[in-house]
């Protein structure tokens, strides 16, 4: 049995048949769960297992499939600010499994957020994943299986990963060098997911942290006006879409290298497209990401308004929390209800700057003394 299944009881009685040397896998996977729990890795690995099968070098061919070299492993990640674009599937996906494979006994195809496949996107896929040919697997991946579409969903074999508990977060966030302290912090804000923890514990986090405490810390003290506490989170928001953007460039600039002078234009011009696309996921991410540490916040004073310190997210920054401490529970779950209210209508493209400004000023009627 495969390691990354080791922790997985679900996953393990569901994959371990299709992982038999002569087993027949199904078609079609959906892997659900948090993120960091593993999902992404087992997908590699049984990928790796199905494709050296048959192989006249198993060690070579497990070897690229892990590395992302193999020819008849295909990995899509969502290009699209908010959703799995049709070109994303369309060639790599859907025309791709027509074709038989070019060196293994099958073709394995990975996408990744699947409950970002929107209805056009989808529906190109149906036929793929209704009647594929013998030789293609699919493994869907989703943090989100409530918004995977049903039409979707249906089709496919569900294989759940649990999420890891804290103090297994904060294990491996120490192995990435983060202090105790944080870590554990960390580790229960990720509230279950591993790689959104290990997001909170690195520098673009720490940030985002800060300036979601900042947020909060200004409506219960009453001096949003004059503080201004949303320039400090979207500013935050814009250095997580800029440090992705430097990267990109580098990737870029080594990329046209391989490419003749005729084609670098046209290749360029796809590059630009393609890091706009991934700026702006990740700021809308990151800004997500910044209110639900508002509203994580909110809650953890609502829980010692409760006498539940046991409960508290952000350990590490206690005596700020009992600071704070004053506005009812009551009066900080309508606070939170806000928070949530605002996460909400991001979804409809509104501006950023003025929903967070009106945010501020409305829990500071909440909240302020």
């Amino acid at each position: 049995m495969l390691a990354e299944l080791a922790r997985h009881p679900h996953a393990r009685a569901v994959l371990g048949p299709a992982l038999a040397p002569e087993a027949r896998a199904s078609h079609a996977y959906l892997f659900h769960g948090p993120g960091g729990s593993g999902k992404r890795a087992a997908a590699r690995a049984i990928a790796a297992t199905w494709l050296q099968r048959g192989s006249r070098n198993p060690d070579s061919a497990r070897e690229r499939a892990y590395s992302g070299a193999h020819p008849d492993l295909t990995w899509v990640t969502p290009s699209g600010a908010h959703e799995i674009l049709v070109a994303d599937i369309e060639e790599p996906v859907i025309a791709a499994a027509t074709r038989t494979p070019f060196e293994a006994s099958s073709r394995v195809f990975v996408i990744e957020r699947a409950d970002e496949l929107g209805d056009e996107a989808a529906n190109r896929m149906l036929k793929t994943l209704e009647e594929p040919a013998s030789f293609v697997h699919l493994i869907l991946l989703t943090d989100r299986l409530g918004e995977v579409l049903p039409t979707i969903r249906s089709r496919c074999q569900l294989v759940r990963f649990d999420a890891p508990s804290p103090a297994e977060v904060a294990e491996q966030l120490a192995g990435h060098g983060v202090a105790a302290p944080i870590a554990a912090a960390c580790a229960r804000l990720g509230m279950g997911d591993a790689d959104q923890a290990l997001v909170l514990a690195q520098a673009p986090g720490r940030a985002l942290r800060a300036a979601a405490q900042e947020f909060a810390q200004a409506a219960l003290a009453g001096r949003s006006a004059s503080g201004r506490p949303w320039g400090a989170l979207l500013g935050a928001v814009r250095e997580t879409g800029q440090a992705l953007t430097e990267q990109l460039e580098s990737d870029k600039a080594a990329d046209l290298e391989f490419y003749p002078k005729k084609e670098r234009k046209r290749v360029g011009t796809e590059w630009t497209e393609r890091i706009r696309r991934a700026r702006r996921r990740a700021e809308t991410g990151a800004l997500d990401l910044g209110l639900q540490l508002v509203t994580l916040w909110l809650a953890d004073l609502a829980v010692l308004a409760d006498g539940a310190e046991d409960l508290v997210r952000n350990v590490d920054h206690l005596p700020d929390l009992r600071a704070d401490a004053g506005p009812s529970a009551a009066a900080l779950r309508q606070a939170m209800e806000l928070v949530e209210e605002t996460r909400q209508r991001f979804q409809l493209n509104v501006s950023e700057e003025l929903a967070c400004e009106a945010l501020a000023y409305r829990l500071e009627r909440v909240l302020a003394p």
